[in-house]
C-alpha cells in the first residue's frame, strides 16, 4: 500500500492531524514521563493513606495511654501497676517467681 492509499482511511487522517498528534504526545508525556505523572500521584496517594492509618493508630494509642495515666493518679492503682508490670516490691517484702516445667 502506498502512503496516499493509507491517508484516505479515516482513522489515519484523524491521527495524522497535527493537533491530535500534539495532544497525544502531550498526554503521553503527562501520563508517563512528567514529574507530576499519574504514577507519581498514585504512589503519593498510597503514602497519604498509609500515613492516615498510622495517624489513627497512634491517636488510639494516645487515648489508651491517657486512660492508663488517669487510672494511675490513684496511689493504690499505681502500686498495683508497678507490682504487676515491673515486679516491684515493698521494702519489707520478698518476691519469689516460680517457674514450672511442663513435663508430661
Amino acid at each position: 500500500m502506498k502512503w496516499k492509499d493509507l491517508r484516505k482511511k479515516p482513522w489515519i487522517r484523524f491521527l495524522s492531524n497535527r493537533y491530535v498528534l500534539l495532544s497525544l504526545i502531550f498526554a503521553g508525556w503527562m501520563f508517563f514521563l512528567d514529574s507530576n505523572s499519574w504514577f507519581v500521584h498514585n504512589e503519593l496517594n498510597q503514602e497519604v493513606n498509609e500515613l492516615k492509618e498510622n495517624k489513627e493508630y497512634y491517636q488510639n494509642q494516645i487515648a489508651h495511654d491517657k486512660t492508663i495515666i488517669q487510672q494511675l493518679q490513684d496511689s493504690v492503682q499505681l502500686e498495683q501497676f508497678a507490682r504487676q508490670k515491673y515486679y516491684m516490691k515493698r521494702a519489707d517484702e520478698d518476691i519469689y517467681i516460680i517457674e514450672y516445667d511442663s513435663i508430661e
